[in-house]
């Protein structure tokens, strides 16, 4: 028996749209903004409960930054990263550095899997170096 899940509705499209568009993660905040000034806006509240359904359906992912800040992709874009934890600055890495990784059975075990994120913290160059002057 298998489940059908519905195509994603017009407003979850324009939110996938322009995620996709964009050349970085965007927030919620970010993607408000630009869909106010198109024809079919939206408000914020709208823009969050959509990006909450299109994560759960696995079409996006959401990564949070040491601020709080939760920032938005499609899961095709398939991104990793290192953020200092003091300045917040992000790095993108080339390539996912465990591309082939499985979980064992008993570890995903009642578990869909959607995506993955990697992200490695630390502290950038540049607060190293404040650090030792």
């Amino acid at each position: 028996m298998s489940t059908q899940v519905a195509a994603p509705s017009d407003r979850q499209q324009l939110l996938l749209a322009a995620l996709s568009q964009a050349d970085r993660e965007l927030s919620g905040q970010e993607l408000h903004a630009l869909l106010r000034q198109g024809a079919q806006p939206m408000g914020l509240a709208t823009v969050y409960r959509h990006l909450r359904q299109l994560q759960q359906r696995g079409l996006i992912r959401c990564r949070h930054l040491p601020s709080g800040e939760a920032l938005f992709a499609p899961t095709d874009r398939d991104e990793h990263h290192l953020t200092c934890i003091d300045c917040g600055t992000t790095v993108v890495l080339e390539c996912c550095p465990m591309p082939k990784v499985h979980l064992h059975q008993e570890q995903a075990e009642g578990f869909q899997l959607l995506f993955h994120t990697l992200e490695f913290f630390g502290l950038c160059q540049s607060w190293q170096q404040r650090q030792a002057s």
